[in-house]
């Protein structure tokens, strides 16, 4: 087993621990939440750091590893931020494992070559980053609060929703981080448009993944002027933030799928 593959596995065993410390009985926020919590950022942070140190590796692999150590990483800084949003760990810990698993796999497919960068791309990298990252927890938030209101309306709550935010706070939570996205987005928009205006002498090259973005940044915009006008709650709005995420990842990971694995 070669060194790459060795510690990209004890940067997935270092997720483990935050996918299984609400599982306890009666778990709380506690020392031991923290510290699962903290390793879950520590250990994809440092493997995500050594592939992007000097350069960015453009493939799905490094892709994946920054964004699972960006997203664990904020959820924290919200965990001890926010009421009630350590609550979420059981569902987003889990996902983060699972990417994590895609992240050891890929690198055995991932041959999209690495580049240098310059102060620009760099900043359009780390805006793209925080915004996934935020809009990945706003989609788990949106996610708590679809499991939490079907279970009160079938009147089945579930071991899982026993442990879940409320749908007020579920939703609190992913209204203030799509807020917090939307406004990211538009300046990775900007920087976008920047360094293609550099590159090419056009503002916007209408490939997949700038479609794709400004999609997410209206279907954000509509969910977020929808709760403000009309107090658009519930399925519907859990709906529409599942779709802005979903629309980041296919323009993000799935642009990175589609040219690194499938036509490499």
């Amino acid at each position: 087993m070669n060194h790459a593959i060795t510690y990209a596995l004890i940067a997935l065993l270092c997720l483990l621990p935050a996918a299984l410390v609400q599982r306890r009985e009666g778990a709380t926020l506690d020392h031991a939440h923290w510290a699962a919590l903290i390793i879950a950022v520590m250990g994809p942070g440092v493997w995500a750091l050594a592939h992007v140190t000097g350069q960015w590796q453009a493939g799905l692999g490094a892709a994946l590893w920054v964004s699972i150590a960006v997203t664990m990483g904020l959820f924290t800084m919200l965990a001890w931020s926010v009421d009630h949003a350590w609550r979420l760990t059981q569902l987003l810990a889990p996902y983060m494992l699972a990417l994590g698993v895609l992240a050891v796999l890929a690198p055995t497919v991932d041959l999209t070559p690495a580049g240098q960068v310059d102060s620009w791309v760099a900043l359009h990298i780390l805006v793209s980053v925080v915004t996934y990252g935020l809009v990945t927890v706003a989609a788990v938030a949106a996610l708590a609060a679809f499991l939490q209101d079907r279970a009160l309306k079938a009147k089945r709550p579930t071991k899982l929703t026993h442990t879940l935010p409320s749908v007020a706070d579920c939703e609190r939570i992913a209204a203030k981080l799509l807020g917090w996205g939307e406004g990211i987005l538009g300046l990775g928009l900007v920087t976008g448009m920047a360094v293609q205006y550099r590159e090419t002498g056009h503002f916007l090259a209408f490939d997949h993944k700038t479609v794709l973005s400004i999609l997410a940044f209206v279907v954000i915009g509509a969910l977020l002027a929808l709760q403000h006008k009309t107090g658009l709650r519930g399925r519907r709005a859990a709906r529409l933030g599942l779709l802005a995420y979903l629309l980041l990842t296919l323009g993000y990971l799935g642009v990175k799928v589609v040219t690194g694995v499938i036509l490499a």
